[in-house]
């Protein structure tokens, strides 16, 4: 993929942190995303289903993406991998219309508005493929992330209590925040707001 009717990739982005590079992950990127996540906090990987910290995990990822059953975002600054976003959606599942939202940003990075800019984007991706309903799972004391869905129009639609086991053996809970796509659509334009993809 490179390119939509909504954003052309790659891209320059313009953020607090200066100037990004978005463009899709693909093969070879391997060693830049595993360096960036293993420069994360464990606890901000909680909320992804897999350890991405892994080199077998990021061979699946690859895997996925050439198979075209993920799509996801990379943000650069030069050479190093700074932010990433990834839509899941499995269309041969009972939920065919929803897509789920992953999304993580450096520590150096946040609050700067990456991680703003790469959910805009993500989500206008995902919207453009007829998602109806976009998901997002994390953590309740990751308030930053929590805020910034919460200001795209995001719900918290469900708290799984002890969800989630870290590399301590320690429980947490994972919250669900969810965006009804046509909902969203109907307020945006009574307030003469952009929608999903006019906003990204």
């Amino acid at each position: 993929m490179t390119g939509t009717g909504v954003r052309e990739y790659p891209r320059t982005v313009e953020a607090d942190g200066g100037a990004f590079e978005l463009r899709f992950m693909r093969a070879g990127d391997e060693q830049a995303v595993l360096a960036f996540a293993r420069a994360l906090p464990p606890h901000d990987l909680l909320f992804l289903p897999r350890d991405i910290t892994q080199p077998k995990v990021l061979g699946a990822w690859v895997h996925e993406l050439e198979r075209g059953t993920l799509t996801s975002l990379l943000a650069f600054r030069g050479a190093e991998v700074v932010g990433c976003a990834t839509i899941v959606r499995d269309p041969l599942s009972w939920s065919p219309h929803v897509g789920e939202l992953r999304i993580v940003v450096a520590r150096s990075m946040r609050g700067k508005g990456l991680g703003r800019i790469l959910s805009e984007d993500v989500g206008a991706l995902a919207v453009e493929t007829g998602i109806e309903k976009l998901v997002a799972h994390m953590t309740p004391d990751q308030t930053g992330a929590v805020t910034v869905f919460e200001t795209m129009g995001y719900r918290a639609e469900a708290l799984l209590r002890d969800h989630v086991k870290d590399g301590a053996g320690v429980k947490h809970d994972l919250v669900i925040l969810s965006l009804d796509v046509a909902r969203f659509r109907a307020r945006a334009a009574a307030y003469g707001l952009g929608t999903p993809e006019e906003t990204s």
